[in-house]
């Protein structure tokens, strides 16, 4: 029956070697048809990232007072929002590591093996940040709803905080420049950009490296620039679906 395999075809030796048979068009539209799909996979995770780390930026930004020395109580109140914002972080680290390892897999051989080692250091050293100062955040936040000792007079809640805003606003900022840096250079050497987006890229990434005191938002500048990528990579894909299927077939 038509949209079934036979048993014989199930086995990957028996469809390569059917492959194998098939005209030379047919195996070059198979081929182009399974290089498409890495883009759109880089593409999709890019943008749940981006969407996911700004929906938990946005939702701590509002939970918590700007004043490190505000009372507790305001925190408290916002407990569910901060909570929230807290649990949409793994998911966002788990589709910027999908992001990550698709983009990989489409520079393929073409990549340098100095810049391909820092795009993917910083990007974990990034996720690390990330975590450890989320953990500290959820702990101090456990920590102010159980009501055990006094988390302001003790200083324990000033400490947290600020150990979270350095990891965020000092470290992990940093590696968010240098992933934008590499991934730029990458692009620029392999085009899978145009230059002008690899040069706004560069661009941005000096801005958070040599960002120095407070600025507000300016964290949000790193997802932004994942979703400008990934939607310029998802629309770029179906622009070549769009002209696969305008190529001619020959049996």
């Amino acid at each position: 029956m038509r949209g079934k395999l036979r048993p014989w075809m199930r086995h990957p030796r028996a469809r390569q070697a059917r492959l194998a048979r098939l005209p030379k068009m047919n195996r070059e539209t198979d081929s182009i048809r399974q290089g498409l799909t890495t883009p759109r996979a880089a593409a999709i995770a890019g943008i749940l990232f981006s969407l996911l780390l700004m929906s938990s930026m946005v939702l701590i930004r509002s939970a918590i007072p700007a004043d490190p020395l505000a009372a507790v109580t305001d925190v408290l109140r916002n407990s569910r929002r901060l909570s929230l914002a807290l649990n949409l972080l793994p998911f966002a680290g788990i589709a910027f590591l999908w992001f990550v390892g698709v983009l990989r897999d489409r520079i393929g051989k073409l990549e340098d093996r100095f810049f391909a080692t820092v795009f993917l250091g910083s990007a974990l050293l990034f996720l690390a940040t990330l975590f450890t100062a989320a953990s500290v955040a959820g702990g101090i936040v456990r920590l102010m709803i159980s009501g055990s000792g006094n988390v302001l007079g003790s200083g324990i809640y000033t400490l947290a905080r600020i150990q979270v805003y350095q990891a965020m606003n000092t470290y992990a900022i940093k590696m968010a420049g240098v992933f934008i840096m590499s991934t730029s250079t990458i692009s620029l050497r392999t085009g899978i950009v145009p230059r002008w987006m690899a040069f706004l890229g560069f661009a941005l990434a000096l801005l958070l490296l040599l960002a120095v005191g407070t600025i507000d938002l300016i964290l949000l500048v790193f997802p932004v620039w994942v979703l400008w990528m990934s939607v310029y990579i998802l629309i770029d894909n179906f622009r070549g679906l769009s002209e696969m299927a305008a190529m001619p077939s020959k049996e």
